[in-house]
C-alpha cells in the first residue's frame, strides 16, 4: 500500500511518516520545507520514502498515481500563525487542501484524511464531541472548518473521506516546535526557571502527543471503509482536558522542579473542553503518552542537547522572517538592486 503525507515535513507529518515506514508502508512526502529538509534527514535513505518537494496549491496531480491513501497534514501551523496572512492562510488551508481531495478523487485514491483540530470549537462553555456546535474564532480555525465543511460531502463509497481533529499536540519531533502549550512551558523552565503562562490560566485545553495523534491517522487507514467513512473523530483523550494553571504545574512536577511561573498575553478567548468516547468506541484508540511523560522527555532532549531552541522552532517568527526575507527580494527585483 502506497501513502502520500502532505506536509510530511512538519511536526506530526514527520512522526507520522516515521511510523508508516516502519509499518511497511511505501510513502510520499509532499512538502515544501519552510522549516528545512532535515526533518527527514533520517529517513532520506529508505528505499520506501519519495520526497517530494512542492506545494498543494499546484502539486502537479500526477504524483496520486498508484496512491491508495492521501493524509492531508499540509497547512500554515496555528492559530497567530495564520493571522500573519489571512488571504494565505485560506488559500493553503482551505482551498488547496480542497484541492488535494479533489484531486484524490479524480485518480482513484480509496481514502482521504484530513487532519483538522479541535480549534473548530472556539469558546465553549460546555464539554463538547464531534455532533456539537462550532465555532471557529481564527482565520486558522475557520480554515479547518470550511475545509472539512467541502471534502466531506465528496466521500461515496469508492471515496473515503475521514476528518480527525486533533487535541494540541506535545512532544518530541524531527521538527520540534515550542509554540504550542506543553512544549513552550517546558522550554520556558529550561531557560528561565519560570513556566510562561497565558492569561489568565483558567482556560482549558485537549492535549495529545505526536505520536498518539500519528497512530491515530494509521488506526482510520487501517479500519474498515464503513467504520470511518465520512466520520469526524476528535483526536485526544478524556484525561488530558487541562487547565492551563494546573497544567504549568504539572509540567514543574514531571521535571522535579519547584514551581515558578511567569504571565504573558491577554486572556486567551479560547477555551474548551472535548469528549474523545467516539475515537475510543469505535476505533479502540488509547492514548499511550500523558502530558507529564511528554513534558519530560522534552525536558531530557534539551538538557542532553538532543534538541536545541531556535528561531525554526516558533513558528510565528520564522514564518515572519520568511515574510520580510520574500518582501525583500520583491523590492529588489521591483528596483533592480544587485546585491
Amino acid at each position: 500500500m502506497q501513502v502520500l503525507v502532505t506536509g510530511g515535513g512538519g511536526y506530526i507529518g514527520s512522526v507520522l511518516i516515521e511510523l508508516l515506514l516502519e509499518r511497511g508502508y511505501r510513502v510520499k512526502c509532499l512538502d515544501r520545507f519552510f522549516f528545512g529538509e532535515q526533518t527527514l534527514s533520517e529517513l532520506s535513505g529508505n528505499p520506501n520514502l519519495e520526497i517530494i518537494k512542492d506545494d498543494i496549491r499546484w502539486f502537479d496531480p500526477g504524483i496520486l498515481n498508484g496512491v491508495d491513501t492521501v493524509m492531508d497534514l499540509a497547512a500554515l501551523s496555528n492559530d497567530p500563525s495564520g493571522e500573519l496572512d489571512p488571504e494565505k492562510t485560506m488559500e493553503i488551508n482551505y482551498k488547496g487542501r480542497v484541492r488535494v481531495a479533489s484531486l484524490a478523487k479524480k485518480y482513484g485514491v480509496e481514502r482521504y484524511i484530513l487532519a483538522s483540530s479541535c480549534s473548530v470549537y472556539g469558546f465553549q462553555d460546555e464539554i463538547v464531541c464531534e455532533t456539537s456546535s462550532t465555532n471557529p474564532l481564527t482565520t486558522y480555525a475557520k480554515a479547518n472548518l470550511m475545509a472539512e465543511q467541502d471534502v466531506m460531502p465528496m466521500a461515496d463509497e469508492r471515496f473515503s473521506v475521514t476528518v480527525l481533529r486533533q487535541a494540541t499536540v506535545y512532544g518530541l519531533s524531527p521538527r520540534m516546535r515550542f509554540d504550542l502549550a506543553i512544549n513552550g512551558m517546558v522550554l520556558g523552565f529550561y531557560k528561565n526557571g519560570k513556566i510562561p503562562i497565558m492569561r489568565d490560566g483558567t482556560q482549558w485545553r485537549p492535549f495529545v502527543h505526536v505520536r498518539d495523534t500519528s497512530k491515530a491517522f494509521i488506526m482510520v487507514m487501517e479500519s474498515e471503509k464503513e467504520v470511518v467513512n465520512r466520520e469526524i473523530f476528535n483526536v485526544g483523550s478524556n484525561e488530558q482536558n487541562v487547565q492551563i494553571h494546573p497544567l504549568a504545574k504539572l509540567i514543574a512536577e514531571s521535571i522535579n522542579l519547584p514551581f515558578n511561573f511567569e504571565w504573558y498575553g491577554s486572556p486567551d478567548k479560547r477555551s474548551y473542553r472535548v469528549d474523545f468516547s467516539k475515537i475510543h468506541d469505535k476505533l479502540g484508540f488509547r492514548a499511550s503518552y500523558t502530558p507529564k511523560e511528554g513534558a519530560k522527555e522534552v525536558y531530557d532532549a534539551l538538557v542532553s542537547g538532543k534538541i536545541t531552541d531556535n528561531i525554526k522552532t516558533r513558528t510565528v517568527e520564522w514564518y515572519k522572517y520568511l515574510l520580510e526575507a520574500q518582501k525583500i527580494v520583491r523590492e529588489v527585483e521591483m528596483n533592480g538592486i544587485i546585491l
